[in-house]
Protein backbone atom coordinates (compact mmCIF):
# COMPACT_ATOMS: atom_id res chain seq x y z
CA UNK A 1 0.00 0.00 0.00
CA UNK A 2 1.36 2.99 -0.89
CA UNK A 3 0.95 5.54 1.62
CA UNK A 4 3.15 7.57 3.95
CA UNK A 5 1.19 6.42 7.11
CA UNK A 6 1.44 2.57 6.25
CA UNK A 7 4.62 0.92 7.13
CA UNK A 8 5.03 -2.74 5.86
CA UNK A 9 6.14 -5.12 8.90
CA UNK A 10 5.50 -8.77 7.16
CA UNK A 11 6.74 -9.37 3.48
CA UNK A 12 6.11 -12.81 3.17
CA UNK A 13 2.09 -13.55 3.13
CA UNK A 14 -0.58 -11.20 3.89
CA UNK A 15 0.65 -8.01 4.73
CA UNK A 16 0.28 -6.58 8.55
CA UNK A 17 0.54 -2.93 8.33
CA UNK A 18 -0.44 0.09 10.73
CA UNK A 19 -2.11 3.33 10.44
CA UNK A 20 -1.18 6.01 12.24
CA UNK A 21 -3.05 5.06 15.01
CA UNK A 22 -0.84 1.66 14.99
CA UNK A 23 -3.81 0.01 14.41
CA UNK A 24 -3.30 -3.26 13.16
CA UNK A 25 -4.67 -3.87 9.59
CA UNK A 26 -3.73 -6.94 7.12
CA UNK A 27 -3.41 -6.45 2.95
CA UNK A 28 -4.48 -9.36 0.31
CA UNK A 29 -2.82 -8.87 -2.73
CA UNK A 30 -4.59 -10.14 -5.53
CA UNK A 31 -3.40 -9.74 -8.99
CA UNK A 32 -4.05 -11.50 -12.11
CA UNK A 33 -7.11 -12.47 -15.07
CA UNK A 34 -8.97 -9.51 -16.51
CA UNK A 35 -11.96 -11.91 -16.56
CA UNK A 36 -12.09 -12.11 -13.22
CA UNK A 37 -10.96 -8.18 -12.12
CA UNK A 38 -14.72 -7.06 -11.89
CA UNK A 39 -15.99 -9.57 -9.38
CA UNK A 40 -12.53 -9.60 -7.43
CA UNK A 41 -13.48 -6.06 -7.05
CA UNK A 42 -16.72 -6.91 -5.99
CA UNK A 43 -15.63 -9.87 -4.04
CA UNK A 44 -12.86 -7.44 -2.10
CA UNK A 45 -15.59 -4.55 -1.25
CA UNK A 46 -18.13 -6.44 0.33
CA UNK A 47 -15.41 -8.06 2.44
CA UNK A 48 -14.61 -5.01 4.01
CA UNK A 49 -18.25 -5.16 5.54
CA UNK A 50 -17.31 -8.51 6.99
CA UNK A 51 -14.15 -8.13 8.26
CA UNK A 52 -12.34 -4.25 8.34
CA UNK A 53 -9.26 -5.12 9.38
CA UNK A 54 -8.79 -6.66 5.89
CA UNK A 55 -8.00 -4.99 2.84
CA UNK A 56 -7.74 -6.96 -0.33
CA UNK A 57 -6.10 -5.22 -2.87
CA UNK A 58 -7.24 -5.83 -6.46
CA UNK A 59 -5.26 -5.32 -9.69
CA UNK A 60 -6.23 -7.04 -13.42
CA UNK A 61 -3.49 -7.14 -16.20
CA UNK A 62 -4.40 -10.51 -17.29
CA UNK A 63 -4.15 -13.84 -16.42
CA UNK A 64 -0.34 -14.18 -17.36
CA UNK A 65 0.37 -11.20 -14.71
CA UNK A 66 -1.26 -12.69 -11.66
CA UNK A 67 0.84 -16.08 -12.55
CA UNK A 68 3.87 -14.00 -12.98
CA UNK A 69 3.52 -12.57 -9.85
CA UNK A 70 3.15 -16.14 -7.83
CA UNK A 71 6.13 -17.15 -9.41
CA UNK A 72 7.98 -14.34 -7.74
CA UNK A 73 6.24 -14.15 -5.09
CA UNK A 74 5.32 -11.38 -4.63
CA UNK A 75 1.03 -11.70 -4.60
CA UNK A 76 -1.67 -13.48 -1.85
CA UNK A 77 -3.38 -14.93 -4.77
CA UNK A 78 -3.51 -14.67 -8.16
CA UNK A 79 -6.30 -14.89 -10.31
CA UNK A 80 -6.33 -16.65 -13.62
CA UNK A 81 -9.26 -17.82 -16.22
CA UNK A 82 -6.70 -20.56 -17.57
CA UNK A 83 -4.45 -23.52 -15.55
CA UNK A 84 -1.18 -22.65 -14.97
CA UNK A 85 1.38 -24.69 -17.20
CA UNK A 86 3.17 -27.63 -15.59
CA UNK A 87 6.19 -24.84 -16.84
CA UNK A 88 4.88 -22.03 -14.40
CA UNK A 89 4.33 -24.52 -11.78
CA UNK A 90 8.20 -25.91 -12.11
CA UNK A 91 9.37 -22.31 -12.40
CA UNK A 92 7.41 -20.52 -8.96
CA UNK A 93 8.75 -24.14 -7.18
CA UNK A 94 12.32 -23.52 -8.21
CA UNK A 95 11.59 -19.67 -6.91
CA UNK A 96 10.43 -21.81 -3.39
CA UNK A 97 6.69 -20.90 -4.33
CA UNK A 98 4.11 -23.77 -4.03
CA UNK A 99 1.32 -22.83 -6.51
CA UNK A 100 -2.14 -24.64 -4.72
CA UNK A 101 -5.26 -24.02 -7.35
CA UNK A 102 -8.97 -23.43 -6.01
CA UNK A 103 -11.97 -23.29 -8.41
CA UNK A 104 -13.95 -20.01 -7.32
CA UNK A 105 -16.46 -20.39 -10.81
CA UNK A 106 -16.68 -21.02 -13.99
CA UNK A 107 -17.51 -19.01 -17.42
CA UNK A 108 -19.22 -19.22 -20.98
CA UNK A 109 -16.63 -17.60 -22.92
CA UNK A 110 -18.59 -15.98 -25.61
CA UNK A 111 -18.28 -15.18 -29.17
CA UNK A 112 -19.32 -11.46 -30.02
CA UNK A 113 -21.28 -9.82 -33.15
CA UNK A 114 -21.81 -6.63 -34.40
CA UNK A 115 -25.84 -6.29 -33.92
CA UNK A 116 -26.39 -6.07 -37.83
CA UNK A 117 -24.72 -9.14 -38.43
CA UNK A 118 -27.57 -11.74 -39.47
CA UNK A 119 -25.52 -14.86 -38.18
CA UNK A 120 -27.24 -16.42 -35.10
CA UNK A 121 -25.39 -19.64 -34.98
CA UNK A 122 -21.90 -20.07 -35.46
CA UNK A 123 -20.14 -24.11 -35.09
CA UNK A 124 -16.47 -24.65 -33.65
CA UNK A 125 -15.27 -25.56 -37.27
CA UNK A 126 -15.82 -22.05 -38.04
CA UNK A 127 -14.26 -20.70 -35.32
CA UNK A 128 -11.05 -22.31 -36.24
CA UNK A 129 -11.15 -21.48 -39.71
CA UNK A 130 -11.70 -17.55 -39.09
CA UNK A 131 -8.93 -17.32 -36.08
CA UNK A 132 -6.56 -19.93 -36.96
CA UNK A 133 -3.73 -19.53 -38.95
CA UNK A 134 -4.37 -21.84 -41.84
CA UNK A 135 -8.40 -20.62 -41.75
CA UNK A 136 -9.85 -20.09 -45.04
CA UNK A 137 -12.53 -17.93 -43.68
CA UNK A 138 -11.01 -14.21 -44.31
CA UNK A 139 -14.49 -12.75 -45.73
CA UNK A 140 -18.18 -12.75 -44.57
CA UNK A 141 -19.21 -14.22 -47.56
CA UNK A 142 -16.74 -17.19 -47.49
CA UNK A 143 -19.15 -18.02 -44.68
CA UNK A 144 -22.39 -17.77 -46.97
CA UNK A 145 -22.99 -14.27 -44.57
CA UNK A 146 -23.74 -11.33 -46.21
CA UNK A 147 -23.55 -8.01 -43.05
CA UNK A 148 -25.05 -5.05 -43.51
CA UNK A 149 -22.84 -2.04 -43.23
CA UNK A 150 -19.55 -4.03 -43.80
CA UNK A 151 -18.85 -3.24 -47.16
CA UNK A 152 -15.38 -4.59 -47.81
CA UNK A 153 -16.87 -7.93 -46.58
CA UNK A 154 -13.42 -8.49 -45.10
CA UNK A 155 -14.01 -10.48 -41.40
CA UNK A 156 -12.54 -8.09 -38.77
CA UNK A 157 -11.06 -10.56 -36.27
CA UNK A 158 -10.65 -9.14 -32.67
CA UNK A 159 -8.63 -11.38 -29.98
CA UNK A 160 -6.99 -10.76 -26.55
CA UNK A 161 -3.26 -10.08 -26.29
CA UNK A 162 -1.21 -13.20 -25.75
CA UNK A 163 -0.53 -12.83 -21.87
CA UNK A 164 -4.52 -13.40 -21.54
CA UNK A 165 -5.77 -16.45 -19.67
CA UNK A 166 -8.87 -15.89 -22.33
CA UNK A 167 -6.72 -16.27 -25.23
CA UNK A 168 -4.94 -19.15 -23.73
CA UNK A 169 -8.14 -21.20 -23.34
CA UNK A 170 -9.87 -19.65 -26.56
CA UNK A 171 -6.88 -20.61 -28.68
CA UNK A 172 -6.48 -24.77 -27.04
CA UNK A 173 -10.59 -25.15 -26.73
CA UNK A 174 -11.47 -23.85 -30.30
CA UNK A 175 -8.14 -24.06 -32.17
CA UNK A 176 -6.60 -27.53 -30.29
CA UNK A 177 -3.95 -27.57 -28.50
CA UNK A 178 -1.20 -26.80 -31.39
CA UNK A 179 -2.83 -24.92 -33.28
CA UNK A 180 -2.20 -21.17 -33.36
CA UNK A 181 -3.84 -17.64 -34.13
CA UNK A 182 -3.58 -15.96 -37.57
CA UNK A 183 -1.76 -13.17 -38.47
CA UNK A 184 -3.18 -9.82 -38.46
CA UNK A 185 -5.94 -10.14 -35.57
CA UNK A 186 -6.89 -7.20 -33.58
CA UNK A 187 -5.56 -8.09 -30.15
CA UNK A 188 -7.15 -6.19 -27.25
CA UNK A 189 -6.09 -5.44 -23.97
CA UNK A 190 -9.31 -6.35 -21.39
CA UNK A 191 -12.09 -8.23 -22.19
CA UNK A 192 -14.18 -5.25 -22.11
CA UNK A 193 -12.43 -3.60 -25.08
CA UNK A 194 -12.80 -6.07 -27.44
CA UNK A 195 -17.01 -6.25 -26.64
CA UNK A 196 -16.75 -1.99 -27.36
CA UNK A 197 -14.70 -2.67 -30.58
CA UNK A 198 -17.15 -5.47 -32.34
CA UNK A 199 -20.00 -3.09 -30.97
CA UNK A 200 -18.59 -0.39 -32.94
CA UNK A 201 -17.39 -2.75 -35.95
CA UNK A 202 -20.00 -4.18 -38.72
CA UNK A 203 -17.19 -6.76 -40.05
CA UNK A 204 -15.88 -7.71 -36.36
CA UNK A 205 -16.65 -11.09 -34.30
CA UNK A 206 -14.56 -11.06 -30.94
CA UNK A 207 -14.51 -13.46 -28.08
CA UNK A 208 -14.48 -12.22 -23.91
CA UNK A 209 -15.99 -13.51 -21.02
CA UNK A 210 -19.95 -13.59 -20.98
CA UNK A 211 -19.95 -11.02 -18.03
CA UNK A 212 -18.90 -8.19 -20.45
CA UNK A 213 -22.18 -9.17 -23.17
CA UNK A 214 -24.38 -5.85 -23.42
CA UNK A 215 -27.17 -5.40 -25.12
CA UNK A 216 -25.32 -3.39 -27.82
CA UNK A 217 -23.60 -6.30 -29.13
CA UNK A 218 -24.94 -10.24 -30.09
CA UNK A 219 -24.07 -13.49 -28.52
CA UNK A 220 -23.66 -16.23 -31.20
CA UNK A 221 -24.98 -20.09 -30.04
CA UNK A 222 -22.32 -22.27 -30.42
CA UNK A 223 -22.44 -25.71 -32.32
CA UNK A 224 -20.28 -28.21 -30.87
CA UNK A 225 -20.38 -30.06 -34.18
CA UNK A 226 -21.52 -28.27 -37.59
CA UNK A 227 -24.98 -29.60 -37.92
CA UNK A 228 -25.56 -30.16 -33.92
CA UNK A 229 -28.23 -27.94 -31.99
CA UNK A 230 -26.46 -25.09 -30.71
CA UNK A 231 -26.08 -23.88 -27.18
CA UNK A 232 -26.56 -20.02 -26.18
CA UNK A 233 -23.74 -18.95 -23.52
CA UNK A 234 -25.38 -18.59 -20.09
CA UNK A 235 -24.47 -19.12 -16.29
CA UNK A 236 -27.03 -22.52 -16.31
CA UNK A 237 -24.87 -23.79 -19.69
CA UNK A 238 -21.33 -22.99 -18.05
CA UNK A 239 -22.85 -24.80 -15.19
CA UNK A 240 -23.64 -28.10 -16.42
CA UNK A 241 -20.99 -27.49 -19.01
CA UNK A 242 -23.26 -27.95 -22.20
CA UNK A 243 -21.69 -24.75 -23.69
CA UNK A 244 -18.98 -25.76 -25.69
CA UNK A 245 -16.69 -23.14 -24.38
CA UNK A 246 -17.02 -23.15 -20.79
CA UNK A 247 -14.32 -23.16 -18.09
CA UNK A 248 -13.39 -22.76 -14.82
CA UNK A 249 -12.08 -19.71 -12.89
CA UNK A 250 -9.02 -20.11 -10.77
CA UNK A 251 -7.32 -18.42 -7.84
CA UNK A 252 -4.10 -19.90 -6.92
CA UNK A 253 -2.33 -19.56 -3.56
CA UNK A 254 1.48 -20.28 -2.22
CA UNK A 255 0.66 -23.47 -0.36
CA UNK A 256 -2.08 -24.29 0.96
CA UNK A 257 -4.27 -21.28 2.63
CA UNK A 258 -3.89 -19.88 5.71
CA UNK A 259 -4.95 -16.98 8.19
CA UNK A 260 -5.97 -14.30 6.51
CA UNK A 261 -6.18 -16.02 3.04
CA UNK A 262 -7.99 -18.63 4.41
CA UNK A 263 -10.66 -16.94 5.94
CA UNK A 264 -11.07 -14.63 2.53
CA UNK A 265 -11.00 -17.69 0.47
CA UNK A 266 -13.87 -19.59 2.85
CA UNK A 267 -15.68 -16.59 2.45
CA UNK A 268 -15.46 -16.37 -1.11
CA UNK A 269 -16.77 -19.83 -1.40
CA UNK A 270 -19.54 -19.40 0.80
CA UNK A 271 -23.41 -19.07 -0.26
CA UNK A 272 -22.57 -15.08 0.03
CA UNK A 273 -19.13 -15.31 -1.99
CA UNK A 274 -21.09 -17.54 -4.57
CA UNK A 275 -24.26 -15.51 -4.95
CA UNK A 276 -21.88 -12.42 -5.88
CA UNK A 277 -20.18 -13.89 -8.71
CA UNK A 278 -23.31 -15.17 -9.86
CA UNK A 279 -24.46 -11.44 -9.99
CA UNK A 280 -21.68 -10.54 -12.05
CA UNK A 281 -22.42 -12.52 -14.43
CA UNK A 282 -20.36 -15.93 -14.19
CA UNK A 283 -21.57 -19.31 -12.84
CA UNK A 284 -20.90 -20.38 -9.54
CA UNK A 285 -18.37 -23.18 -8.31
CA UNK A 286 -21.21 -25.05 -6.39
CA UNK A 287 -24.71 -24.97 -6.14
CA UNK A 288 -26.14 -21.99 -4.65
CA UNK A 289 -29.43 -20.59 -4.17
CA UNK A 290 -29.35 -16.61 -4.61
CA UNK A 291 -32.16 -14.11 -4.42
Amino acid sequence: MKSSNFIPTVLLGAAVVFSGASQARTVIQNKGSDTLVNVAQAWAEEYQKVDSDVAVAVSGGGSGTGIAAMINGTVDLANASRKMKDSEIKQAKDRGQNPVEHVVGYDALAVFLHPDNPAGTVSLEQLKSIYGRKGKAEKWSDLGIKVPGCDSDKIIVVSRQNNSGTYAYFQEAVLGKKGKYRSGTLDMHGSKDVVDLVEKTPCAIGYSGLAYATDHVKMACIEKEAGQACVNPSVATAVDRSYPIARPLFMYTNGEPQGAIKDYLDWIMSDTGQCIIVNKGYAPAKTVSCE
